[in-house]
């Protein structure tokens, strides 16, 4: 998934991000609402993990306007707040789940897989094709019965390729959920991910390359 991590304390948004990225994620971070609100215009995001006190533009005014503007994306709301009343007013202003500091890693990784199935139309918890077997939640990956290890990048990428089933996916669209907004756009690091991920995958080749429109799995 793209995740966007609104955080205005650096050493708490950069710990958020390795985590979510250690889940096979691409995060950015954004550490004002100003900051926040470009990004999210400009980036397709599944997931927003949006701190509410926010400098520059208040985090429920981000929350308003993605909710409004964006209503595909999904908020996660953190807070210091813990309050049953700052509960039901940020869920109130468009937040779909709730999350008092200090919280577990674990706790928001899952929190934001949970909210990136919403933002999704509804997908296999195991997704299954031409003999692959993935598994998101155990990152684990199969192909006819064979365990494949693959790299955070090579996971995301195949999990987007499954996620199609059988439609080409480009490289852009694959470079825009696998990598984060530091990507250079002219960077070979797609080509690159695909010729690994067909090499463990092993034979025969899976994952097809059609020319100027992108990869699939048939």
């Amino acid at each position: 998934m793209r995740i966007l991590v609104a955080e205005d304390e650096s050493l708490l948004a950069d710990a958020v991000a390795e985590w979510l990225r250690g889940e096979a994620h691409a995060v950015d971070i954004a550490l004002d609402g100003a900051t926040a609100l470009e990004r999210v215009d400009v980036n397709d995001y599944d997931v927003v993990v949006l701190d509410r006190d926010l400098p520059r533009v208040h985090g429920d005014d981000v929350c308003r306007a993605v909710a409004e503007q964006h209503p595909d994306v999904r908020i996660l709301m953190l807070t210091a707040a813990a309050e049953i009343d700052d509960r039901v007013t940020g869920l109130a202003i468009g937040a779909d789940d709730y999350l008092p500091k200090p919280f577990a890693f674990r706790e928001l990784a899952a929190r934001v897989t949970a909210l990136g199935r919403r933002a999704r139309p509804a997908a296999p918890t195991v997704l299954q094709r031409a003999g692959i077997r993935l598994d998101p939640h155990r990152r684990e990956v199969f192909r006819e019965g064979r365990y494949v290890p693959l790299s955070r990048k090579e996971f995301a990428v195949l999990t987007e390729l499954l996620r199609a089933d059988g439609t080409p996916v480009s490289a852009e669209q694959l470079l825009e959920k696998a990598w984060d907004e530091n990507a250079d756009p002219f960077t070979n690091a797609v080509r690159l991910t695909i010729l690994k991920l067909r090499r463990k995958l092993g034979e025969p080749p899976v994952v097809l390359t059609e020319a100027g429109v992108g990869y699939r799995i048939p």
